[in-house]
């Protein structure tokens, strides 16, 4: 038995093959960008890490959610461990479906307008937010791409009469309401096992593009990553109970802070990264990629112990 590590962007594979090699865990990538699945083979056993990313059609593998799926119904069907399986999958790619789960666990999101077709955008944006000050970003999107801050109706009616306006790659937009922090900072909770374990705080100064990884880094800098290890104690028992209702084992959920104080969700990373340099810079024991290495590793020994 080893640990299948199932992907589709080779650039953000590295800190964790270091992290599973330096423990000594027998591991196996499998790139889900094209592959024949038998159906009526069974697959070997292990366990099975889902590292599908929202955003895997900037990379140019545009149907690796679809192939995705298809290999975690074929894992399903014969019981083998996955982490971050189907329900992750469908969270990952949606952010119409995040809002919902979040919703039913309690959990507060910035009001939110879904449009199909950019023609009812202006009229969706004057009737929601007549003050203007929203959000418009893609309702699958990923790294931050597509997000940004639009001062008005009339200034989306503009922006959609534009010959470079694009489509989000599903159709669907979200308008969504936009909190005004004291601070121009966002925080990422990071949780392995359903369990946290540390946050950072971001940068918004430079844009909503916050990818913490290091592949992401755009020439010239990129957001400055604070990491700290502890958030508000009620907050963080009910980020945890919403990924055990929701079954997602690995996920960064950011948040940001109203002036008010309330935090509101409105984003769920079940591909999940970490900045090596934040992680230096605080000292940690244990890396995010190191703590995701030993979760596996812990899982495929329960496995071997069961089947034993």
């Amino acid at each position: 038995m080893k640990i299948f590590v199932l992907h589709e962007d080779p650039d953000w594979l590295p800190p964790l093959a270091r992290a599973l090699d330096a423990r000594g865990a027998p591991w196996e990538e499998w790139v889900l960008t094209e592959r024949a699945v038998d159906l009526s083979m069974p697959p070997p056993k292990g366990i099975f890490y889902n590292r599908m990313s929202a955003s895997s059609h900037t990379c140019g593998h545009r149907f690796s959610p679809e192939l995705t799926s298809v290999v975690l119904a074929w894992l399903d069907q014969h019981g083998r461990r996955v982490i971050n399986g189907m329900p992750a999958l469908g969270l990952e790619v949606s952010k119409v479906r995040q809002y919902a789960a979040l919703a039913r666990a309690g959990i507060k999101t910035p009001r939110t307008v879904a449009v199909v077709g950019k023609h009812p955008l202006a009229e969706a944006a004057r009737s929601a937010f007549p003050e203007g000050g929203f959000i418009l970003k893609p309702n699958r999107g990923g790294k931050g791409l597509g997000v940004a801050l639009v001062g008005s109706a009339n200034e989306l009616a503009a922006r959609v009469t534009a010959p470079d306006f694009s489509e989000p790659l599903d159709g669907v937009y979200l308008l969504q309401e936009y909190i005004e922090a004291s601070e121009p900072v966002i925080t990422r909770a990071e949780f392995i096992g359903g369990q946290f374990l540390y946050a950072v705080e971001v940068s918004t100064t430079g844009g909503f593009e916050l990818c913490p990884a290091d592949v992401c880094a755009a020439p010239g800098g990129r957001p400055p990553f604070r990491v700290f290890e502890a958030i508000d104690s009620d907050l963080k028992r009910r980020l945890e109970h919403f990924l055990q209702i929701a079954g997602i084992d690995i996920a960064g959920i950011e948040f940001a802070t109203g002036q008010d104080g309330a935090a509101m969700v409105y984003d769920v990373n079940t591909n999940t990264n970490y900045n090596a340099e934040a992680e230096a810079a605080a000292g940690l024991a244990v890396t995010g990629m190191g703590a995701i290495a030993g979760y596996l590793g812990r899982e495929l020994q329960e496995l071997r112990r069961q089947a034993a």
